[in-house]
């Protein structure tokens, strides 16, 4: 696991937590709990309720697919597997760039922003009624979202689960504990930005503003990360056998 350090860790967190698809998701529910929860404690409770659910929920994953790499042996071709996806990813985060919303996207499972919505609408319905079932909403919440994003947001996790799988499960549970901070830790500051009084209007003008030079940078790194990957694993000598 010598390839795989403190600091590629933390950029990677850092692609994933910056993803628009994130940021949409989390400003949308925010400004959802700001209009049900009357008490801005009981709207940071919940905010809080559903990132603490987002990182177990992507912990509990990355853990899963780590122990199912090593058990079956497939550490290198499950770094394969993870370096095609980065790059694929990182392709066609940087068409979003030039060419946002046309053609083929990364995007969260059809649906999904239903079933969020829907899943919103039932914790603000209980909000009043039942504010202790209304904040186990919010752990419902949280985990449906991470699972209909990943398609969306997984390509730099699943990059990372490659690079961890050339060691053993021990030592890699303390990395992917430092990577599921570091993702979360953005999402945080949006909610600390809703509670201080920053609009989620504004937070929502603001990510859309920006959100191709988020997916630009987040398509630079996946490739080159990506790239790294196979390097490490002598993947461009096997390629270039390929064509001899």
């Amino acid at each position: 696991m010598a390839e795989l350090t403190i600091g590629l860790i933390i950029v990677a967190a850092l692609a994933d937590s910056i993803n628009p698809c994130v940021f949409g998701v989390l400003i949308f529910l925010l400004a959802y709990m700001t209009k049900t929860f009357k008490n801005k404690n009981h709207m940071l409770l919940a905010g809080g309720i559903y990132i603490a659910t987002v990182y177990v929920t992507y912990l509990v994953i990355g853990i899963g697919l780590l122990q199912v790499a090593f058990s079956t042996g497939l550490s290198t071709g499950f770094k394969w597997f993870a370096a095609l996806i980065a790059i694929a990813a990182g392709l066609f985060e940087i068409k979003d760039f030039f060419w946002y919303g046309r053609g083929f996207s990364l995007q969260m499972l059809p649906g999904g922003a239903k079933t969020i919505k829907k899943v919103s609408n039932l914790m603000g319905s209980l909000e009043s009624k039942h504010p202790f079932a209304a904040y186990g909403v919010a752990v419902f919440l949280g985990f449906i979202v991470v699972l209909v994003e990943l398609p969306c947001t997984g390509a730099p996790y699943l990059a990372v689960l490659g690079l961890l799988s050339s060691g053993d499960l021990a030592a890699g549970i303390p990395l992917l504990l430092l990577y599921n901070l570091i993702f979360i830790l953005p999402l945080f500051v949006i909610i600390g930005l809703v509670y201080t009084g920053r609009a989620s209007k504004q937070l929502e003008k603001w990510r859309k503003e920006h959100r191709g030079l988020m997916r630009l940078g987040t398509g630079i790194f996946l490739i080159a990360l990506g790239l790294y990957m196979l390097w490490s694993i002598g993947g461009f000598d096997t390629i270039i056998a390929l064509f001899k």
